[in-house]
């Protein structure tokens, strides 16, 4: 076997081991660190680093074809290194042509519409990659958890908490896959990445934000108070993962203990649905050739005058 095949057969099972592509979905299933040394070392040798220039490349030729687009998705729980990950995976991309929204609580503009409205406005144009800090899952994840937030949206019907059943978490499952195969199906493919943290390792990384000035900022206090429901958000996002991952946007539930590992994994994943994807520069018809080949002579003239 090459060094091409070893590499190629380790990341295969890697991916077999954190992509959902089936029903079966229990997170206590999914690892939050990579154990093996093999896979280890793996993927130091396909480090972020790697990935960033790859998807400089891509990126550039996606802009510049301009008839598809990507939307990448990170959702996890609090300190889980969304915005960690998002800095160190798209610093080396032209920012004309990546566009990052966060969605926080909605504003009374966006309560007047229905949840996916706000969503949807941010999607991509042709030729950008756009990310979503926390996206539409918010709405089957801290409003599961938090059901009375659903009543702030004033739907006919749901009038009171007894009206939030399965039956209704199960319908919003569904407008979410419709909404997700509808923009699949018209050129903007999903990457969806759940940054699985152990709550050990939430609690170190809550400490280090109180330990250290420079970083009070990230903290908050209700970061505590929904670390109480940490078991309801497990439960919570077990389901949304389970009864949202297709094959046309499958989840990918990331280890991310180890940031640098998380941040290997997630490259090599966008690079190579980008590569998928096979954007390309626009080719020129035979008139426009002869044009830029006139402009040509005309240009080197004019420069040989200085």
């Amino acid at each position: 076997m090459t060094a091409t095949e070893s590499s190629n057969k380790i990341y295969t099972t890697i991916l077999k081991s954190i992509q959902v592509n089936n029903k079966k979905c229990k997170l206590a299933n999914f690892k939050t660190q990579v154990t093996s040394a093999v896979q280890k070392e793996y993927i130091a040798a396909e480090n972020a680093a790697n990935s960033i220039e790859e998807i400089s490349k891509l990126q550039n030729k996606l802009y510049a074809e301009n008839n598809q687009s990507l939307l990448i998705i990170f959702q996890g729980m609090d300190s889980a290194g969304k915005d960690g990950t998002i800095k160190n995976i798209m610093k080396g991309v032209n920012p004309q042509g990546v566009l990052v929204t966060s969605f926080k609580h909605p504003s009374t503009q966006e309560l007047e519409h229905d949840y996916l409205w706000r969503h949807t406005i941010q999607l991509p144009e042709h030729g950008q990659i756009v990310i979503f800090n926390r996206s539409h899952y918010e709405n089957v994840l801290i409003s599961k958890v938090h059901p009375e937030l659903v009543l702030a949206e004033r739907i006919k019907g749901y009038d009171n908490l007894s009206k939030i059943d399965k039956l209704f978490w199960k319908m919003r499952y569904n407008q979410i896959k419709h909404f997700e195969k509808r923009n699949s199906e018209t050129g903007t493919p999903i990457l969806k990445f759940f940054l699985h943290l152990s709550k050990v390792e939430q609690c170190k990384r809550f400490l280090e934000r109180i330990n250290n000035p420079d970083k009070h900022w990230k903290f908050s206090s209700s970061d505590i108070e929904e670390r109480k429901y940490w078991e309801h958000y497990q439960k919570a996002y077990e389901q949304a993962i389970k009864h949202t991952s297709t094959k046309t946007a499958p989840w990918y539930i990331i280890p991310s203990d180890d940031k640098a590992i998380a941040h290997a994994l997630i490259g090599k994943i966008i690079v190579n649905k980008l590569k998928e994807m096979n954007p390309v520069f626009p080719t020129k018809t035979k008139q426009e050739t002869r044009y830029m080949q006139e402009a040509k002579i005309i240009l080197e003239k004019e420069l040989n005058q200085f």
